[in-house]
């Protein structure tokens, strides 16, 4: 889990501990407790833990839920057997809307807005959709975007490529994390990883390009900067989406 950030390794311990931590509770007054209300219960812990940490700790936390539920609040106890058909459904239904219900969480979370309250960023946002709207050319977008990026990340370098994706570089993602293959890199921590960055540009869902970014010798920018950079790359996008297709090399 080192490639992880430390809330995402913090909400993995969380999913496979607080389930079994809730269903142990559980144990005195499952005689009294209804299975389904049981089971909801340990809903609220799995959607607790999508919404605090990533979606592998969501489906880690729906996993253990079911494990936990089956192993000590159905009939025969502290086993892994269930012989009751209700209790199977039960069981089954948890897991189940366990899933969805931390892909929904992970999904709000990655997609969350936060309240932009610096002027800065805010000139930057404006500007660009202004742009993005009164701009003949979608390259001059691309171009002004280019700059805005290399301001506000501290970059040494930044270019864009249009086209097909080329090689694995990391990836600056819409949650202003970065992502190295299928690690997380903890970038607060340390710093931006080694070489080329990319930033990709979608219009419609579609892919588009993609800004190239060479980080320079400054800080890393909080999560904010990197949120509004995020923002920037989708308005490139949708100035590329409205001038139709995007051009080769």
């Amino acid at each position: 889990m080192t490639g992880y950030p430390i809330r995402d390794r913090l909400a993995l311990v969380a999913g496979l501990v607080g389930p079994f931590l809730v269903a142990l509770a559980l144990v005195p007054f499952r005689t009294d407790l209804s299975r389904t209300n049981a089971a909801l219960i340990l809903v609220v812990v799995v959607v607790a833990v999508a919404a605090l940490g990533s979606r592998t700790a969501g489906v880690l936390a729906a996993l253990s839920a079911a494990a936990w539920f089956d192993f000590f609040l159905t009939r025969p106890y502290q086993t892994f057997d269930i012989t009751a058909s209700a209790d199977i459904e039960t069981a089954a239904l948890l897991l189940i809307v366990g899933l969805i219900v931390s892909q929904l969480a992970a999904r709000a979370r990655r997609l969350e807005v936060i309240t932009v309250t610096d002027a800065g960023y805010l000139a930057r946002i404006h500007e660009t959709a202004d742009l993005a709207q009164s701009a003949k050319s979608a390259d001059a977008v691309v171009d002004h975007v280019r700059r805005q990026l290399t301001e506000l990340l501290g970059l040494r370098g930044c270019r864009f490529e249009y086209g097909t994706l080329l090689g694995h570089p990391p990836r600056l993602e819409q949650d202003g994390s970065v992502v190295m293959g299928r690690r997380h890199w903890d970038v607060d921590a340390g710093g931006w990883p080694d070489g080329e960055i990319e930033l990709r540009t979608y219009g419609n869902g579609h892919y588009l390009g993609r800004f190239m970014l060479t980080p320079g010798p400054d800080p890393v920018p909080p999560l904010q900067a990197r949120l509004v950079a995020v923002t920037l790359a989708d308005q490139t996008g949708a100035a590329l989406d409205a001038a139709g297709p995007a051009r080769d090399g």
